[in-house]
Order: C-alpha cells, then structure tokens, then sequence
C-alpha cells in the first residue's frame, strides 16, 4: 500500500518579490543620490533684502579695473596673502568684507577667497569671507 502526501510541495520559484525588492532599492538610491551635495567654494552671502550686519575686520575693496584695496591701500593680488595676514594675524576668527564691483569677473573674487584659505591652512585660523552686497529697492 502506497502512502501518498497530502501537502505536495511547490519547486517553482516565484520571482515577483524578487522584482518588487530592486525597484524599492532602485528608488532608495535615486532618493539619496541627489541628497549629496558637490564641493563648492563656501561663502557667506548676506541677503540683499534683509539688514544682517557681521563684525567686519577688514574689508577689501575691487573695483571696475580690477584694482585690488585692502582699506584705502592698493595692494598687488601676488602681495594680497601677506596684507592680509598682517591686518588679521592677532585674530582668530576674522571676517574679510568684499565690496567689488557688479562688473569685476569671478576670478578676482576667488583671487581674494584664496588668499583667505591660504591664511588658514598655514596658521590653522578660522577667517571667512563675506561678500557684501546692496539692499533691492
């Protein structure tokens, strides 16, 4: 006499759940992706329309023919680094205002940036810099 199973076992392998686990996995990757934000150059840029006043150290000045200021002092972009550190080197944390023209290229902008990072890799300071700009009308 032959005994039979009543629960017969199922060797097929249903590959639905299988389908819905890369999709959720594919859709958590594409969440965080964009989450991730590039390396930039970090500035702080005080809004035009709100009155946000920082405790400015220093200020440099360039103007429409790229002529760079320190104060009232022309100083040559090669020289800036050395200016600068002597206006700022009893400080720990100091903020360099930058007032330039709407017309100056980026580059001359990021000529003064440099000089700050500069400072701070060399003396382990905290310095930032501030662009200034007008309030809207």
């Amino acid at each position: 006499m032959a005994i039979e199973m009543r629960n017969k076992r199922d060797t097929n392998f249903s590959m639905a759940s299988m389908s819905d686990l890369v999709f959720l996995l594919l859709i958590f990757f594409m969440l965080t992706s964009t989450l991730v934000a590039p390396n930039a150059i970090k500035l702080l840029l005080p809004s035009s329309q709100s009155k946000t006043m920082s405790k400015q150290t220093i200020t440099v000045y360039i103007n429409k023919q790229s002529n760079v200021y320190v104060e009232e002092r022309r100083v040559e972009p090669a020289n800036l680094e050395n200016v600068l550190y002597g206006q700022i080197r009893n400080e720990q944390a100091a903020s360099v205002v930058l007032r330039t023209d709407k017309t100056v290229p980026v580059q001359d902008i990021v000529v003064v940036i440099d000089a700050v990072n500069q400072i701070n890799q060399k003396h382990g300071t905290k310095h930032k810099v501030i662009l200034a700009t007008k309030p809207k009308r």
